[in-house]
């Protein structure tokens, strides 16, 4: 048995029936466009490379296989952010924390501004999925900070938005404390970004936006 989760031009992703009974979740390169090939093969190795870093996390997706073009990775049951619409301080206690673990083993996420990217578990506890845009540094240096720096600040604004009378007075000046990448990113990257991704290439990498109920 197996769904279809997302499709475009970088590839598919399906979720699919084990033997055993479980599911998994299957990202598949060789379907890209032969132009854009490169590509999607280069994300696919940094998702790969993250999810290995990662992968004494629970809320993190293990990898089960990776080559020739293919990820299985471990299926992980929650509804994504815009879906469940978290409003339990517990959720972003413990989303913070993940955040932070990742961190510690020096991975930034990237893609954290994106609500299917943010899981609700059955007992209410964060998750993340896609690590395609995951960076993972050698060091702490200073890049490194200031990504970590977006990673939280985007958590914040979930928070923000779900339960904002639970923001700290220390989150909302890191709210209102964006790092010189995210001013630089809004000033200009992300029109093109937008107008690259989605009108040129017709990306839309929601891969938690649709149904995921089994």
């Amino acid at each position: 048995m197996s769904r279809l989760l997302k499709q475009d031009l970088f590839g598919t992703v399906t979720v699919e029936a084990t033997p055993e009974g479980s599911w998994q979740v299957v990202r598949d390169t060789t379907t890209a466009r032969w132009w854009l090939a490169w590509l999607a093969r280069h994300l696919a190795r940094r998702e790969v490379a993250a999810l290995r870093r990662a992968t004494d996390l629970d809320a993190v997706p293990r990898v089960l296989e990776a080559g020739r073009g293919r990820i299985v990775r471990q299926w992980i049951d929650g509804q994504p952010m815009q879906h469940a619409q978290p409003r339990d301080a517990r959720y972003f206690r413990e989303a913070l924390h993940l955040v932070r673990r990742l961190h510690v083993r020096q991975i930034a996420h990237n893609d954290l501004a994106k609500e299917p990217n943010w899981l609700v578990t059955p007992a209410g506890l964060p998750a993340l999925v896609d690590f395609q845009l995951a960076t993972l540094a050698p060091r702490r240096g200073r890049l490194f900070r200031l990504l970590a720096h977006d990673d939280l600040r985007h958590l914040l604004k979930h928070k923000r938005n779900y339960l904002p009378e639970r923001l700290t007075a220390r989150q909302r000046r890191m709210l209102a404390t964006p790092s010189i990448l995210a001013r630089l990113w809004r000033a200009s990257g992300k029109r093109l970004y937008v107008l690259v991704t989605r009108q040129l290439l017709g990306w839309r990498d929601r891969e938690g936006a649709g149904d995921r109920q089994l």
